[in-house]
């Protein structure tokens, strides 16, 4: 079993920086693809970036690409998404969520995924 907390959201604006961070408890997070998802009003969830368990591996959304970076610390049982250069339309709730596997790859569908945060609100201001 693996508990998911998410910080750093918040409002910022258009063009500036947020680095999300997303805590697992449990002994065995190194076990774990990682992914970040967002969802807005109305819509479903969508992804935003994965990273394989050693970080070996990882793999973003084309419209993120460029501006948030996913990495993780396994000493410290947290990933992280860096968001740079952001836009109004990032405006969701972000999620992170793991998925038990040690096999050098990333997920990018939302029913791979066994556990999940609480999310966190990221509202980005023109």
């Amino acid at each position: 079993q693996v508990q998911l907390v998410e910080s750093g959201g918040g409002l910022v604006q258009a063009g500036g920086s947020l680095r999300l961070s997303c805590a697992a408890s449990g002994r065995t997070f190194s076990s774990y693809a990682m992914g970040w998802f967002r969802q807005t009003p109305g819509k479903g969830r969508e992804f935003v970036a994965a990273i394989s368990w050693n970080g070996g591996r990882t793999y973003s959304l084309d419209s993120v690409k460029g501006r948030f970076t996913i990495s993780r610390d396994n000493a410290k049982n947290t990933v992280y998404l860096q968001m740079n250069s952001l836009k109004p339309e990032d405006t969701a709730v972000y999620y992170c969520a793991a998925k038990q596997g040690t096999s050098d790859t990333y997920y990018r569908e939302r029913g791979f995924y066994e556990y999940w945060g609480q999310g966190t609100q990221v509202t980005v201001s023109s």
